[in-house]
């Protein structure tokens, strides 16, 4: 894999000269979920025209509906490390900063998983700062094997994903033998100058060998991968197209692209100041972009985190947004302690993980804790055929409805539990399937009287 640089100039200079027909033709390939080309991409991104904006949203919508329905997933971060040996200049975990770092024990392990289980969490996102030499690969194993080990009363951690440095293609054999879900990495930026000048020191400088660490994984027997780049270290458009082209190489090479897409924008963290970074994203690009990313790769999920205010969160959800970090700590052992003293980032949505789902249901959107698709197979390009074809709703829809079920009467109260019977009422309807719906009623049923753990 390799990034041209001069390529992507030349598309995007040309982008600012696309005909309206060429447009509206990228836009009706989106109305029938297609997908785009790089080069479609960059000529919506350029289009300044209020009709062709407006079109983008709407279909950006419009794919939202049709393909994920009012399904939001919930997750969370679980950060066990912050030991670092890289300088990069927008992460308050770097090595050039002084401060007092922490590496989970299995038992301080235990007890954070505690509280994110008490939250009603069943995915979370497990991180770690780059530290060969004390956070190992052993180690890492370790925390998900205690994770899948914990049983609670109202069930477990059914899926971890993980969002680590990028590694050799053992390591990641050995990260798939686990059980992971999603093999998250972000490349920051695709600018080969702008990453060196962010990255001064320590193995993540390596551009290619970063840039490459989904073929390793891929290699590995990983077969879910999800990229993302933190928009503000470069120009926005020049990051989605690296984006595009990673995720059509990763169509080329290995037959399916991103699983998900992460869309991290540049904030405020300890020991980072906003003033040197140019390239800072203004809100209404920033939704733009997510609006285009959901119509050129619509079956692909894409990830927004609690570095954006709750006000955002709701605007990114109409344009594209499938998935949701709630009542998030970026600090390793924040969950225990409830301080913010060092975390990776600042926080922006502090609400708690209860308040944000109440929201959710509130606006309309079911939170989905489903993590029945890794556990029943449906990875990599089973995933995506059995989506594109439509059929993947006929689980989706049910599993949410389950889960909320679940979640409703194990961490809610009253009025959390009439709320999800009533959506339950609304949705099942729905589902189209006759032998499915009946399926559904019966579990719903089932979970009320204390079983737990149903997915299709």
């Amino acid at each position: 894999m390799q990034i041209d640089h001069e390529y992507i100039d030349k598309i995007l200079e040309e982008a600012r000269k696309a005909s309206d027909e060429f447009i509206s033709a990228a836009l009706d390939k989106s109305d029938a979920m297609e997908g785009l080309t790089h080069k479609e991409v960059a000529a919506l991104l350029a289009t300044e025209k209020p009709e062709f904006v407006n079109r983008i949203f709407e279909t950006a919508g419009k794919i939202k509906e049709s393909i994920y329905g009012n399904r939001i997933v919930m997750f969370a971060p679980l950060y066990v490390s912050d030991y670092c040996v890289n300088r990069c200049a927008y992460c308050s975990f770097n090595n050039g900063r002084d401060f007092d770092r922490r590496i989970l024990g299995m038992d301080e392990l235990r007890s954070e998983v505690m509280m994110l289980e008490r939250m009603g969490h069943k995915r979370l996102a497990l991180e770690a700062g780059e530290d060969p030499g004390r956070c190992t690969i052993d180690y890492i194993l370790d925390c998900i094997k205690t994770i899948y080990e914990m049983k609670f009363e109202n069930g477990e951690i059914r899926r971890v994903n993980v969002n680590i440095a990028a590694t050799t293609v053992e390591n990641y054999r050995r990260l798939n033998e686990a059980g992971i879900g999603t093999y998250i990495l972000f490349q920051e930026t695709y600018h080969r100058d702008a990453y060196l000048r962010v990255h001064t020191a320590g193995p993540k400088r390596n551009y290619e060998y970063h840039l490459n660490a989904f073929d390793r994984a891929m290699q590995g027997g990983v077969e879910d991968v999800g990229g993302g780049v933190l928009f503000g270290l470069h120009d926005p458009y020049f990051e989605v197209m690296g984006l595009m082209l990673h995720n059509e190489h990763l169509e080329k090479e290995y037959g399916v692209g991103f699983h998900t897409i992460s869309v991290p924008r540049l904030c405020k963290a300890p020991g980072i100041t906003l003033e040197s970074f140019p390239d800072l994203v203004d809100d209404d690009t920033f939704e733009k972009i997510v609006a285009v990313i959901r119509l050129a790769v619509p079956f692909t999920g894409m990830i927004l985190s609690t570095r954006e205010t709750r006000d955002m969160r709701q605007r990114l959800l109409k344009a594209g947004i499938s998935q949701l970090s709630a009542g998030s700590s970026t600090e390793v052992g924040g969950y225990v302690k409830r301080e913010e003293s060092c975390p990776q980032f600042e926080v922006k949505d502090e609400r708690s993980a209860l308040s944000v789902i109440e929201e959710l249901i509130d606006t309309g959107y079911i939170p989905s804790f489903c993590t029945a698709c890794y556990r029943s197979g449906r990875t990599g390009d089973r995933f995506m055929r059995l989506a594109k074809s439509g059929q993947i709703g006929n689980v989706c829809l049910p599993n949410a409805l389950l889960t909320l079920q679940e979640y409703a009467r194990d961490y809610g109260d009253e009025s959390l539990r009439a709320k999800a019977d009533d959506i339950a009422a609304r949705c099942v309807k729905d589902i189209q399937n006759e032998k499915v719906r009946e399926r559904v009623i019966e579990n719903i049923e089932s979970i009320k009287h204390g079983t737990r753990d149903l997915y299709l």
